[in-house]
């Protein structure tokens, strides 16, 4: 029987030597064994917070960068970097002149999810590693672009699942492999949250603190409006990908990862846009996305972004196994028998998070031991966690969820490459249209 306490002395998150976190692929080192690694942070919004609390406390790591097109957030940012990390890393509005930059090692993508797989494979082409924040991609074009940039030159690419990094989903994973619920065949993945109406947005002046035009960059041009920045992009079209992307790709996955799957067999969805109405926001606020599997697994999608009824805690995997259930979230695992009687309790330790400020922006220790796994492989050869090749997989799955639910159709699906099968609405939609002179290009 595996212990907790076995278990840990036998791994070592974030480290090189890293077995059973890791993928199977390792990047051969680059820096001395006193180097740091020089990371930018691209993008200042809400997430770059916890992103700068995690490098800060990765040894040999540091930011030597912050970007931003919007100069309010960057200098917020700014101040925070020096009343919480120690420093004021250097800042800069426009991106392209940070990855000419040969000082700077690597990128931390923290921009709206239209910039994250054209502005990855620019810094892979420009030398730099690269974590990318979840999702990789905007749509299935860019998903599998940004894979062949990544075999192309071959950087570091890590995407931001940071619960591939957490100690007590592993022991999940290695005790599901074990046989502790028998054969497992089905995995719930779930979100709830009570968001708020957008509105219906007015076309204002752009901000003098905002360059619009470099916040769009790939994205097809529009007026600026004044329920978009700073966050509510995440359900329009143009810039965002919906709840299913937004949270949905950490839990789903975690069902993969559980359920040892890859691209499914068949996709369908349910739901809408069904509790607000009226109000500016594209994507759907209630969503459940089925995805069946080769041998008969199954993984279900069930998003609730504006009623936060949370029976199981609020967001979490729960797995189903011929002997038992596995309830997984990113502070525990908890293990039930058949008849739901809890059996087994293990909570994520600390994995040094703790700090002296109470403004931590959802900081969070997956995401420290995530930060360390992305700089050790970068400086020691480790394993990656979540490796771009790994990791698009679970976004693939989220962007056919998303395009079943516009189509109102039962998607058939390849399992050995993830295409649509004859479907001429479906591959109509694989790729999207870009602003002139921004095309991806490899």
């Amino acid at each position: 029987m595996v212990t907790r306490r076995n278990f840990i002395r036998n791994i070592a998150v974030g480290t090189a030597g890293v077995s059973l976190l890791s993928s199977t692929k390792s990047y051969g080192a680059i820096l001395g064994a006193n180097s740091s690694v020089n990371i930018a942070i691209l993008g200042t919004g809400g997430r770059s917070y916890a992103l700068a609390q995690a490098v800060a406390k990765v040894k040999n790591a540091r930011i030597s960068y912050i970007c931003d097109v919007d100069s309010n957030n960057l200098n917020k940012f700014k101040t925070y970097c020096k009343d919480n990390i120690g420093y004021t890393p250097e800042l800069e509005k426009d991106f392209r002149k940070i990855l000419e930059n040969k000082d700077v090692d690597a990128v931390i993508i923290a921009t709206p999810e239209h910039w994250h797989a054209p502005m990855a494979i620019m810094a892979m082409q420009a030398g730099k590693h690269v974590y990318v924040e979840k999702p990789c991609s905007h749509n299935l074009y860019e998903n599998e672009m940004i894979v062949l940039a990544q075999k192309k030159y071959k950087r570091v690419v890590q995407m931001g699942n940071q619960q591939r990094s957490s100690v007590s989903s592993a022991l999940a994973i290695k005790e599901i492999k074990e046989g502790i619920i028998g054969d497992v065949y089905a995995a719930k993945a779930f979100y709830a949250n009570a968001r708020r109406p957008i509105g219906k947005g007015k076309i204002i002046n752009v901000p003098d603190f905002l360059d619009w035009d470099l916040w769009q960059g790939p994205a097809p041009r529009e007026d600026y409006r004044d329920n978009i920045h700073p966050y509510n992009w995440h359900w329009f079209r143009t810039w965002g990908t919906g709840e299913i992307h937004n949270n949905g790709t950490h839990e789903i996955d975690i069902c993969r990862w559980a359920l040892g799957v890859d691209y499914p067999t068949r996709v369908v969805s349910t739901g809408g846009r069904l509790h607000h109405k009226g109000d500016d926001w594209e994507w759907f606020d209630t969503q459940t996305a089925s995805y069946e599997f080769a041998g008969g697994k199954t993984i279900t999608w069930e998003g609730r972004s504006c009623n936060a009824y949370k029976p199981s805690g609020g967001r979490g995997v729960t797995i189903f196994g011929t002997k038992g259930t596995i309830l997984l979230d990113r502070s525990k695992y908890e293990l039930f028998d058949l008849d739901g009687n809890n059996i087994k309790q293990d909570l994520e330790e600390d994995q040094g998070t703790s700090n002296n400020t109470s403004d931590t922006r959802g900081f969070d220790g997956l995401t420290v031991t995530h930060m360390r796994n992305f700089v050790s492989a970068i400086r020691d050869n480790a394993k990656l966690n979540a490796p771009i090749d790994n990791a698009a997989i679970s976004t693939h799955l989220c962007h056919l969820g998303n395009m079943a639910q516009d189509l109102k159709e039962s998607l058939i699906i390849d399992p050995k490459t993830g295409k649509v099968v004859n479907n001429k609405k479906a591959t109509s939609m694989w790729k999207r249209e870009y602003e002139k002179g921004w095309e991806i290009k490899l």
